[in-house]
């Protein structure tokens, strides 16, 4: 008999399960359908040595103080602040665009002020910023939304900017000083161990089990329990009833090269169409590691496979209400989490909504 079942051992399973053993008292199964701990955050090392990220790059960062302090008692950190490049052509320039990027672009040496002059003379006036393609020609105008964004995010979500919403492209600043990194937050850091490694400290407390390549289906009616956890695709845990949530998914391929390093930077952006791959990426630059050889990811978007990314469209965040509805009256169900929420968190965003959740029922009520 368990206080909770927690279905799902990545960053909102495992922070819930914490709380629970470690400030309640209870008793808490985590079951994942995978044979590994840290979901979509899985970094495992080869046989040689070289630690990669299974489903692709993940970076911590977070202006939560909270969520840093939380996540801080279960690993040390390696700090770490991620710069992406480009791809035009033979060139690599610096994403987000900032002053560098315009300069190298168009042969110009402008200071801040004239970056800003330029971006400024190029935006479109927009009465209404509905779309992501309405939000950068505001900002950047029509050829450097070409350049950089239509076939990146064509690519990445098989859909036009003119058909996802300005949070999309929105998560993407544009910048007119020196600043190259791609993330601005006040803590910016990889778990010193790894993800994987942090993740199982957090689930490392006697009164949580964690039974892996299990699913859910399976033991729902082998266990008992009184209040179920769920952090995996809220439209799979009604079977479905309105119709499929849609998704992005990723495949992904790795490759060992033997050079110490292959890029300049830890991810290089494919923003052409005509290549089919998004990025690619360079895992030591996240790792930290010194080893001889090096390893390196190619991500190809795709349609079908694991749920990766909800899509934010209109259309998907009614048919997600519709699910929710269903949630509310779950009264012995937490849902948390990117898929069980439908939402595009980031990893932090993903601990907070968990400890959330968790200050709700520690008051005596389910959130859902």
């Amino acid at each position: 008999m368990y206080d909770y079942l927690i279905v799902g051992a990545g960053l909102a399973g495992s922070t819930m399960a914490e709380r629970l053993a470690g400030q309640l008292d209870a008793r808490v199964l985590v079951v994942d359908k995978r044979p590994h701990v840290a979901g979509n955050a899985h970094d495992p090392v080869t046989a040689e040595g070289l630690q990669y990220h299974q489903y692709g790059p993940h970076i911590f960062h977070t202006n939560s103080s909270a969520v840093a302090d939380y996540l801080s008692a279960f690993t040390a950190w390696r700090p770490y602040e991620h710069r992406v490049l480009a791809r035009l052509g033979e060139r690599l320039v610096p994403i987000p665009i900032n002053r560098a990027t315009i300069n190298a672009l168009y042969a110009t040496n402008l200071d801040e002020a004239g970056a800003a002059q330029f971006l400024a003379a190029r935006a479109e006036r927009r009465a209404h910023i509905r779309t992501s393609e309405d939000l950068i020609l505001s900002r950047v105008g029509r050829e450097l939304y070409e350049t950089f964004f239509r076939g990146y995010t064509r690519k990445q979500w098989g859909l036009d900017p003119s058909e996802l919403d300005a949070s999309v492209c929105g998560r993407i600043p544009t910048r007119t000083g020196d600043d190259d990194r791609y993330f601005t937050d006040a803590f910016q850091a990889i778990p010193a161990g790894g993800f994987t490694a942090m993740i199982a400290a957090m689930l490392a407390h006697p009164n949580i089990e964690v039974e892996l390549g299990c699913d859910f289906a399976t033991i729902a009616d082998r266990v008992r329990f009184n209040h179920l956890i769920y952090t995996g695709p809220i439209d799979e845990y009604f079977d479905w009833k309105f119709g499929p949530l849609p998704y992005r998914s990723l495949r992904i391929e790795f490759e060992v090269r033997d050079v110490a390093w292959a890029q300049p930077a830890g991810c290089i952006n494919e923003p052409s169409f005509d290549v089919p791959f998004t990025r690619s990426t360079e895992y030591k630059h996240l790792t930290g590691q010194s080893h001889a050889r090096t390893i390196l990811s190619r991500e190809y978007p795709t349609a079908d496979g694991e749920p990766y990314y909800p899509i934010p469209r209109p259309d998907n965040r009614e048919l997600y209400r519709k699910y929710a509805a269903l949630a509310a009256a779950q009264r012995a169900v937490t849902f948390v989490g990117r898929l069980a929420e439908y939402r595009y968190y980031n990893m932090d965003q993903v601990v907070a909504s968990a400890l959330s959740r968790f200050e709700g029922l520690a008051r005596g009520r389910a959130v859902a």
